[in-house]
């Protein structure tokens, strides 16, 4: 009875009562004769058929807990009397509010909502563009074949589908063995099921897809695409800190992954397990980067609603396999491709190249004889274990206008031991390209392949035949008849706008590799094309359309980059000049060239150094700047005095406005120069080319003070500054619960450590300069590692506030003082509190270990350590006191009163580095003074 009658009732078919359906917690029916048919929940089952709404809608899931084309779906077949009302009875669904406007007509109505929803839903992050696997980079990109790989697929479904599974599978193989074609497919895979958080695909030389700077904001974006309720936490994040894709990795997975997931409500999918996708680790270029990210992702925990497994593929190298065994026991299971059985390995390979040799015979109408057992039985023995091989085989045997059964029978001819698997998987294809010449025109061929394919090859970012044109001088017709018959080996787009790219990794190894310089004419000399490709990148960025004063024709020096939107910046710096920007120091340096006096780079820099600061601006790049200025300076020859003090000039000069020119570029016309001091040589050089609108009449510095950069970020006074064994980094302590962990080079924040409930009162690394120990009124000490900023362990049992803190020298040891007049010290491995050394007659301030690890030094006299500690020999140090102190109001040099410092740089606390001192100020500011 209840069934019909709530199968007839218009009521269902309403606009408005959507809302009054799912919003209220109960919901009663009764029939016109008010007999009571029930309520949501008793009703639930036939509901859920009347209306199409999922159930965990009705029972009250939180809307975020479901996409906006997921709730939109509701309101399909609804009928309302005002077509506006059609959009102005979803409000309450997605909680904004638009001005109602009834006469704008349903088209209208649906656009503002649609706006507004997209406004409060949207996340502003960076993502790496085609990291995903089903982007349009990889969309022609092989999966597994049915029936191939099958068990190990079996196994990585399995792992994903179980509660008790290990939280990380490490599939790793050498080059070619096919990591990439099962990640695709395991990733399709989950994608299907409904499992698939988010994914990853590296790519060495693809710009943010060859580095860490976008992954995790990559992966939070996808994991908010199907877990809607991460938004909410995503965007206050981003409230919080506009800049969070470009703070520290341990910044980044904490804000936008680990927080949002803790705060969602209720997962949207009823799926055990997200997975979450990430391929060719190997090809990301940092290795602190690699280890960051396996320490982070080891972090996610099974606490939320939404719990995450990882699959990770990479080839073995050493610091990846070193970040997996420093991971908690259980915490991941491996694969290892090339230890596969070989009976495996050849079964999925013969499978593969039968198919694939299948689809060419029936494409090209040959003999249902070919290929023959005997030849593809060849191929196999000569494939494994690579899969890569058998690829390019088969595409080079599909070569458009040529024989099949001539080019097959061509690759067979390399069967000989003097060839490697690369020799046999690449010469036929290029073997074939040179024989196709004239015997004369060899040569020029070969110098036109090295130019083009060998820049192709070493390029840090893909570019498309359009942009090659341009930067290598190319006539754009050339180029695609000279890559027309490359299509085996390389990824080449019908449309000439979209990058070419490398179809596989070995192709440029192959090329590259110095044992084959003897061996074959295709070899490409890296350094030379560097070096061509510098020359090429500083002559595009020099020519009249390369750079110049504000490039976008915004006009307002106050203009902010934030205010510039993304298309003005890409038509006015196109793809090669972008890329000649980025990467024109990376290739000088790698052609391992000097930099002289009056030669290219320093013409450059004396003409267009400022226009190369605005151009990093508009493409968010000002913060490279700094790191790349200080390459350069490596690369000046000690007889090129000119160019070597331009360039330490110039890295002052960025130094000091990097902050402005990064938020509005054409302060660096402005406010840079108006504001560099009087013999800056950046000043005087351009001063002349750019015309001031301002001018200071009194008061201009003369010459670049002490002040190497001044760390501004802590909100209280600094209690405690020290440098890293290696003096790169330099960790503060302050009055706000928080270290901040900096880069000397740079001035930049490398991380904030969090974590403290009380002031920071002291702060230490470790001897190899991996941990960080910081010690707090909180009557605790915190042991963080440096690379991720991850806490390793709370050392609680103070009773007091926490003084001081040191490690042993051998790194094994944690000892730490407290206002509860004891000093305990600590095991690092297990965080356990091995001795407590009573009795202290005062507070202890300063602690520091004996050379040999017996005694400890303190303000108040020596402690010796119990035997029980059981010390072994300590890690021996080359150190070389610094020359440098501070007393009062001076910085002294042996003893010797060398600088005076303004009353806002004198220091609470100060830590000495060989030439730099590093002054941590009541006011929260950390000044770096470099002292010659």
């Amino acid at each position: 009875r209840r069934k019909p009658a709530i199968r007839k009732s218009r009521w269902f078919t309403r606009g408005w009562t959507l809302q009054e359906l799912i919003a209220p917690t109960r919901v009663e029916f009764f029939s016109k004769e008010w007999d009571r048919l029930g309520d949501k929940r008793s009703l639930l089952p036939i509901l859920h058929e009347r209306t199409g709404i999922v159930a965990r809608a009705l029972e009250g899931s939180p809307m975020t807990s479901f996409t906006v084309e997921e709730r939109m779906s509701w309101a399909k077949g609804r009928e309302t009397t005002r077509e506006e009302d059609a959009a102005y009875s979803l409000l309450g669904i997605f909680d904004v509010q638009v001005p109602l406007i009834y006469g704008e007509g349903y088209q209208k109505a649906f656009g503002r909502l649609r706006r507004e929803i997209s406004e409060q839903y949207s996340i502003n992050l960076s993502t790496a563009k085609g990291a995903s696997y089903n982007s349009h980079a990889e969309e022609h990109n092989a999966r597994c074949l049915p029936n191939t790989r099958a068990a190990l697929l079996h196994d990585i479904a399995h792992w994903a589908t179980s509660k008790d599974g290990k939280l990380m599978f490490w599939v790793s193989g050498m080059a070619g063995t096919g990591k990439s074609t099962i990640a695709r497919t395991a990733a399709h895979s989950f994608a299907q099921a409904g499992q698939l958080g988010a994914s990853f695909f590296f790519k060495k030389g693809e710009g943010e897809r060859g580095n860490a700077s976008c992954f995790f904001s990559t992966i939070a974006s996808d994991l908010a695409a199907c877990e809607p309720g991460m938004l909410p936490g995503i965007g206050k994040a981003l409230e919080e800190d506009p800049a969070i894709s470009e703070r520290a990795l341990k910044d980044q997975f904490e804000k936008l992954i680990l927080r949002p997931l803790a705060e969602i409500q209720q997962a949207r999918s009823q799926v055990a397990v997200r997975v979450i996708v990430v391929d060719a680790l190997d090809e990301c270029e940092q290795e602190d980067d690699i280890r960051a990210i396996l320490q982070l992702l080891a972090r996610t925990t099974c606490e939320a609603s939404v719990r995450l497994h990882v699959l990770v593929t990479s080839r073995p190298e050493l610091h990846i396999r070193l970040g997996f065994k420093q991971m908690l026991n259980g915490t991941y299971q491996d694969l290892v491709l090339h230890e596969v059985p070989k009976s495996t390995i050849e079964h999925d390979i013969q499978y593969f190249l039968e198919h694939e040799l299948g689809a060419i015979r029936q494409a090209r109408s040959l003999s249902p004889a070919w290929p023959t057992k005997e030849q593809v039985q060849a191929l196999v023995e000569l494939a494994v274990p690579l899969f890569i091989f058998a690829a390019t085989v088969c595409r080079y045997v599909a070569t458009k206008g040529g024989d099949p059964e001539t080019y097959l029978n061509k690759v067979l001819h390399y069967r000989k031991a003097t060839f490697s698997q690369l020799d046999r998987t690449y010469l036929p294809v290029l073997d074939q390209l040179m024989a196709e010449q004239e015997d004369d025109d060899r040569e020029t061929w070969l110098e036109d392949f090295r130019d083009l394919v060998g820049s192709i090859v070493v390029l840090e970012s893909p570019l498309s035949i359009v942009a090659l044109s341009f930067l290598l001088r190319i006539p754009q017709r050339q180029i695609e008849c000279r890559l027309d018959a490359l299509h085996s080996v390389l990824n080449i787009p019908s449309n000439s706008d979209v990058p070419v790219r490398l179809l596989h990794l070995s192709f440029r190894e192959f090329l590259v590799d110095p044992g084959q310089q003897r061996k074959t004419p295709f070899w490409v000399d890296e350094k030379s094309v560097h070096k061509k490709l510098a020359s090429r990148c500083l002559k595009l960025m020099s020519a009249p359309n390369g750079l110049r004063q504000d490039m976008c024709s915004v006009i307002q020096p106050g203009m902010l980059r934030s205010e510039i939107d993304k298309e003005t910046v890409t038509s006015n710096l196109p793809p090669e000049l972008q890329y000649a920007c980025r990467y024109w120091i990376e290739h000088l340096e790698r052609s391992r060239q000097s930099i002289a006096d009056g030669d290219a780079v320093h013409i450059f820099l004396q003409t267009h150094l400022l226009h190369w600061l605005e151009a990093m601006s508009l493409m968010d790049e000002t913060s490279q700047c700094v790191r790349l200025l200080a390459r350069l300076q490596a690369m000046a020859t000690s007889s090129a005095r000119t160019c070597a003090g331009f360039l330490r000039d110039a890295n002052r000069f960025v130094l000091r406005f990097c902050s402005i020119v990064a938020q509005a570029p054409l302060q660096v016309y402005s406010s840079a120069l108006v504001f560099a001091p009087e013999t800056s040589v950046v000043r005087k050089t351009v001063i002349n080319q750019v015309p001031q609108e301002v001018e200071i009449l009194l008061g201009r510095e003369a010459d670049w003070d002490a002040c190497r950069s001044v760390l501004e970020g802590h909100s209280g006074g600094v209690r405690a500054v020290v440098f890293s064994p290696d003096g790169q980094l330099v960790a503060s302590a302050a009055d706000e619960e928080t270290v901040r962990v900096w880069e000397t080079a740079t001035g930049a924040c490398r991380s904030e450590l969090k974590g403290h409930s009380g002031n920071v009162t002291a702060v230490v690394f470790s001897p190899d300069g991996q941990l960080v120990a910081s010690a707090a009124d909180d009557e605790t000490v915190r042991v963080w590692e440096t690379a991720t900023g991850a806490c390793r362990s709370e050392l609680k049992g103070h009773s007091g506030s926490v003084r001081a803190v040191v490690f042993s020298r051998n790194g094994q040891l944690v000892a730490s003082a407290s206002y509860d007049r004891t000093v305990r010290v600590w095991e690092l491995a297990t965080g356990a509190c091995s001795t407590v050394l009573e009795g202290q007659s005062t507070y202890i301030r300063n602690l520091a270990f004996s050379s040999d690890g017996q005694v400890l030094h303190t303000n108040e006299g020596d402690i010796i350590l119990p035997p029980s500690l059981n010390l072994t020999s300590p890690v021996q140090q080359n150190e070389q006191p610094s020359q440098l102190s501070v007393e009062d109001q001076w910085v002294l040099r042996n003893t010797q009163r060398s600088l005076w410092l303004p009353f806002e740089y004198r220091a609470y606390k100060v830590a000495v580095y060989k030439d730099l001192v590093c002054l941590g100020c009541s006011s929260g500011r950390v000044a770096l003074l470099r002292l010659r």
